[in-house]
């Protein structure tokens, strides 16, 4: 493990540093207290994210939560992009900052879903990927108008899309995805079981 750890550069951890604390601010939190709406973990399904500021402070603003959730995941994989020593630099910056989302060091690990930022994270690595599973998403919400249901949904797919858009050298965005899709499923283990009793609310 020791020489496996001195064979990576200094400036590729400050990198994934890096990306783990963007994706920990919390934007949408942010957001819901600028419109007024107060401590969004104290409402509706009191998780900080972009479905719940939507849901508690308005559609405008869940617009804009989900933008700057999204930037962060963004910013996050070009900076690696530019700078890590290697391509897979950026795909483990970019499932550090879903992992900063999910688990903000200035919340207590206590954050969002990560679907947002994962959406941008797979749009700046791989597009079509992106641009499948966010038709996915948004199908599956136009019909049952749960966020959640949709999010579950094309977690478990995406993985399938990116290994039909993978080649020999792609593999890796496959990981990555089953590794998001896992987490962001568990993450959603409540939703699941609301889900399950009919109770889980609908976006109007």
């Amino acid at each position: 493990m020791n020489e496996i750890l001195q064979h990576i550069p200094l400036s590729d951890v400050l990198l994934l540093l890096l990306a783990y604390l963007l994706g920990s601010i919390p934007f949408s939190l942010v957001v819901a207290y600028a419109a007024g709406a107060g401590d969004i973990r104290k409402q509706g399904s009191g998780n900080p994210g972009a479905t719940n500021v939507a849901r508690i402070a308005g559609k405008k603003a869940g617009v804009l939560a989900f933008l700057l959730d999204a930037g962060k995941g963004v910013l996050a994989v070009v900076l690696a992009n530019r700078y890590g020593s290697a391509p897979p630099v950026a795909l483990l910056a970019g499932g550090a900052a879903v992992i900063g989302h999910i688990f903000p060091v200035w919340l207590r690990f206590r954050g969002g879903k990560g679907v947002a930022s994962t959406f941008a994270v797979l749009a700046t690595l791989e597009y079509r990927v992106a641009l499948v599973a966010m038709a996915i998403w948004l199908i599956i919400f136009m019909v049952g108008r749960i966020s959640s249901l949709a999010a579950i949904f094309t977690m478990i797919a995406t993985p399938g899309v990116a290994l039909s858009f993978a080649d020999k050298k792609g593999y890796a965005l496959v990981y990555l995805t089953l590794f998001l899709a896992g987490l962001i499923i568990l993450r959603h283990r409540e939703n699941i079981r609301r889900l399950l009793a009919g109770e889980e609310k609908r976006l109007q």
